[in-house]
């Protein structure tokens, strides 16, 4: 069965007065429909570049190349105005802050009913009955008197499931889940999350859930793709990634969460040093300053994507574990 989404060698990078900046590199990984991808990695890892890159979202800074492949047609090719009828119906976002996302001088009801007569055509009758049944399905109370609210009337959940009810109000077949959870407490947290996997059944979308929590990808995803300095640095299944990882920087974002039975007072661990610059093209590992298992091959040899079996592949020279 061909795959809903395919990234092949999938590249970009922006012009700065510091010089190239690479944000993602030669990025290859393939999605199918009903399924979810789980994108991890630091801020400044590539994650939202990857998802913007997809949908053509890009600024005219950045220059794309590779193939982006949606439903066995490159549509990295296409002129952007063809690219934009995929926007609600084949692909949609929902973008990392709901309070700038939102447009903040425009009543909730017209930003929600908006996609509905412009993508599909409904009168402003069908969009707004449709626009409650949204609000209803995205558990958000009073939902007719909800249509004539503001965003700063309300909170950073009720505001986050607006977002969602925009994003799948024209079925879309993609969905891109841009930290959905970011500055929100942690049942809210929980709450969006049981949401979307319940949308992404409901529906039957491919979703890719760009965050920098393991944790959050932990039950939501099929696969994950973590990311760090714009490469793909390890790939699998997601139970197969927890049982068995490979990646140094996998094991590093893992032992960062916090646990439940960590005394109180404990300093939580930090992954040290910065990532780096990525302006400057240098040899070996990218993660290798940061690594405590590294040895002078990593800082002078770039490791290669290995295929270790079972759909599991990694970036690294000396795996955890040992190799395949």
């Amino acid at each position: 069965m061909s795959p809903l989404l395919k990234l092949e060698d999938l590249s970009v990078s922006f012009a700065t007065p510091r010089g190239n900046l690479r944000a993602v590199k030669n990025v290859s990984i393939e999605l199918q429909k009903g399924e979810s991808l789980g994108v991890v990695g630091e801020s400044g890892s590539g994650k939202t570049v990857l998802s913007r890159a997809t949908m053509g979202l890009l600024p005219s800074t950045a220059t794309r190349t590779g193939k982006i492949i949606y439903k066995d047609q490159d549509i990295s090719q296409l002129p952007r105005n063809e690219v934009r009828d995929l926007w609600g119906t084949g692909m949609a976002m929902i973008f990392q802050d709901p309070m700038t996302a939102l447009n903040p001088v425009r009543r909730i009801g017209t930003q929600l009913t908006e996609s509905l007569t412009v993508r599909l055509g409904m009168s402003k009758k069908d969009a707004r009955a449709k626009a409650i049944e949204l609000m209803k399905r995205v558990r958000i109370p009073d939902p007719e008197g909800m249509l004539k609210k503001f965003p700063y009337q309300l909170s950073g959940g009720m505001r986050q499931r607006i977002m969602i009810a925009i994003a799948v109000s024209c079925s879309p077949e993609m969905l891109f889940a841009d930290e959905p959870t970011t500055a929100l407490d942690v049942t809210v947290q929980a709450q969006v999350l049981e949401l979307l996997t319940e949308l992404r059944k409901e529906f039957n979308m491919g979703m890719i859930l760009v965050t920098h929590d393991l944790g959050v990808v932990a039950g939501h995803t099929d696969k994950i793709a973590v990311m760090y300095a714009g490469d793909v640095v390890e790939y699998a299944p997601t139970r197969q990634l927890f049982n068995n990882m490979k990646m140094p920087y996998t094991e590093a974002l893992l032992k960062s969460i916090p646990r439940l039975e960590t005394p109180t007072g404990t300093r939580l661990p930090v992954v040290e040093g910065r990532l780096p610059d990525p302006t400057k093209n240098e040899p070996g590992c990218s993660f290798a300053n940061r690594c405590p298992y590294a040895t002078d091959k990593c800082r002078t040899e770039t490791p290669p994507l290995t295929d270790g079996g079972n759909q599991h592949f990694y970036r690294c020279w000396f795996p955890i574990g040992g190799g395949k």
